[in-house]
């Protein structure tokens, strides 16, 4: 046993979406696992087992990229005093063990010298692994929202589901994930402001409604520096969406030049049509006498944005076209 570590008999609750993760493996695993070589140190009862924390490798779907190094110190400062209260959650690979859950504490154990930790062993899947990590990490309101949204991202990606099923599968809402997710579409230097913590991830969502980077870069600046609040950035961001869109459509009248004004909007609406026969929904196109423009895309369900979204990032990654 670890000198001065008190081991709870029971598994303290992790929350109900985790816990229900946890529920879908084999209740009898962790005993299946008692003679798995010598990196089990010894059985500690109640479905627990002691572990050499150098036998335990990280997590290869941990959403967490950053630790603070201050608080992991004090979590180790307090485990010296108090021990470990609640066990970490591994799986076996081969001779050694990958965390499922418990990495901070993992990291501060072996910051205040210890070198063995109690642990229970789940057999799981890639995929449920990847589940219990983000769960474990969504209830922490410490996490960067951003680091968040990255692992839903990647989720979606690799295991090819829509938000709906992701959602279902984590016990969480669908909009929890849907705008988490579209905090990525934001510009890096916005991003790296939601980082660090000069802005919240509510201000960062109202930027969304702006659409063009130089705007939301310029708000996230404004944001730092006078202090806005969410409310103070939605009110400010609304304003200058209704005035961009009360500009005129076209710098042309019918009296200057009706040929030029005709083809001008002749040209909007055979782009409007190849949008909306290479997307397949309604789309609208807007232009100002500055030149700026905005391209509105319509969308009725959560399914066909997720198909829209497919489809325009799946069209960002191809080549250029040359123009004609």
């Amino acid at each position: 046993m670890i000198e001065g570590v008190f081991l709870m008999t029971q598994v303290r609750r992790l929350g109900r979406g985790l816990e229900a993760l946890l529920g879908r493996t084999s209740q009898g695993d962790a005993s299946e696992k008692a003679d798995v070589g010598a990196a089990v140190l010894g059985s500690l009862g109640k479905g627990l087992l002691e572990l050499s924390v150098y036998q335990i490798d990280s997590n290869p779907f941990q959403p967490r990229k950053h630790i603070d190094k201050d608080e992991l110190q004090q979590l180790a400062e307090s485990i010296k005093e108090h021990g470990l209260l609640q066990p970490i959650v591994v799986r076996q690979q081969n001779d050694r063990y990958q965390i499922i859950v418990g990495e901070r504490r993992l990291r501060a154990a072996t910051l205040a010298g210890f070198e063995l930790v109690p642990a229970q062993i789940r057999n799981v899947d890639d995929r449920q692994m990847a589940e219990m990590a983000i769960v474990e990490n969504l209830q922490r309101k410490d996490l960067d929202p951003l680091e968040k949204a990255y692992a839903f991202h990647e989720y979606l990606q690799r295991w090819s589901c829509t938000q709906e099923e992701l959602a279902g599968r984590l016990k969480i809402n669908r909009s929890t994930v849907a705008n988490l997710i579209r905090l990525l579409e934001l510009p890096e230097p916005v991003q790296q402001a939601v980082h660090d913590g000069s802005i919240t991830q509510g201000h960062a969502r109202a930027l969304l409604r702006l659409g063009e980077e130089g705007e939301q870069i310029e708000f996230a600046e404004r944001i730092k520096t006078e202090e806005l609040s969410v409310r103070a950035v939605e009110i400010l961001v609304k304003e200058t969406v209704r005035q961009a869109d009360a500009e005129p459509l076209s710098v042309f009248s019918a009296e200057d030049n009706p040929p030029d004004a005709r083809t001008q909007d002749a040209n909007l609406a055979s782009l409007e049509q190849e949008f909306r026969s290479s997307l397949g929904t309604k789309v609208d196109l807007k232009q100002s006498a500055s030149g700026k423009g905005r391209i509105i895309i319509h969308f009725t369900s959560h399914d066909e944005f997720d198909r829209l979204r497919g489809q325009l990032t799946s069209l960002a990654g191809q080549p250029k076209r040359e123009a004609a």
